[in-house]
């Protein structure tokens, strides 16, 4: 399917079946996601914590993203995926498409970029582009450093009124889709209720949007020294490795005496 008819498929299924997106940063990963049938795969600037050891997003490239993202799309055949621009590449319009258009050609089949109202223009430049954006609203990680931490989103009246007004800039700019992160379960579910695109929730409650996304390593436990307090692992793939190279180093030893 091209990128277009997948983001069809997407949307299709919104309001009548969740929607499933996961993390991936390389190949054998995307390939395991996508052969489960996971209908959409982000390359996320997470990696910055996940894979390169960075203690936030803020510190992640471009080249770090275009290196990553052709990794995954050499690998996933059916799935969606999107390809973060990482902060400061999109400050602008006219920089935002630049940017987007090396992201594209790494194989991927959409980016996805952080903010609602403020970015409302670089939004509708790169859709206007041909690139389709999955957006994101709520707790926005690059902004980790100017908010002092990360924060719940939605407490207040105004920050309501804030994410409604982000919702409906980044749906009014051609979004095919939003992230809704960190976000008051009521207010992630009114958003929703009230969203012309498919929302995507992360740590905002489960069913309260028509979709998820999680981060791999904490979905499969791959990163023990630190899992949200929202994430349940479904397995402890850090244990399963710390076993077996235990396991073969013993007998690496006995076979040597």
């Amino acid at each position: 399917m091209t990128s277009n008819e997948k983001i069809a498929a997407i949307q299709a299924k919104m309001g009548k079946e969740p929607i499933s997106q996961l993390t991936a940063y390389d190949y054998p990963t995307a390939r395991m996601l996508d052969e489960a049938g996971i209908d959409m795969i982000l390359v996320g600037d997470s990696l910055g914590m996940m894979m390169l050891g960075f203690p936030d997003t803020t510190h992640v490239t471009l080249a770090h993203m275009l290196h990553h993202g052709e990794c995954v799309a050499r690998a996933a055949k059916n799935a969606l995926v999107i390809l973060d621009m990482p902060i400061h590449t999109f400050d602008t319009p006219e920089q935002a498409v630049e940017n987007a258009r090396k992201l594209m050609a790494t194989g991927v089949d959409a980016v996805k970029l952080e903010g609602g109202v403020s970015k409302e223009a670089e939004i509708r430049a790169i859709v206007q582009a041909g690139i389709p954006v999955q957006a994101h609203i709520g707790l926005l990680p690059q902004k980790v450093k100017e908010e002092g931490g990360y924060r719940m989103k939605g407490k207040t009246d105004a920050e309501v009124e804030a994410l409604m007004a982000d919702l409906q800039a980044v749906a009014r700019a051609g979004a095919f889709s939003v992230v809704i992160e960190c976000t008051r379960h009521s207010v992630a579910a009114a958003l929703t209720a009230a969203s012309p695109i498919p929302t995507i929730g992360i740590g905002s409650g489960h069913g309260t949007c028509h979709g998820e996304v999680s981060v791999f390593h904490d979905l499969v436990g791959g990163f023990p020294w630190f899992i949200p307090g929202f994430v349940q692992p479904k397995a402890n793939i850090s244990a399963d490795i710390t076993r077996a190279v235990t396991e073969w180093k013993n007998e690496l030893l006995h076979a040597s005496r």
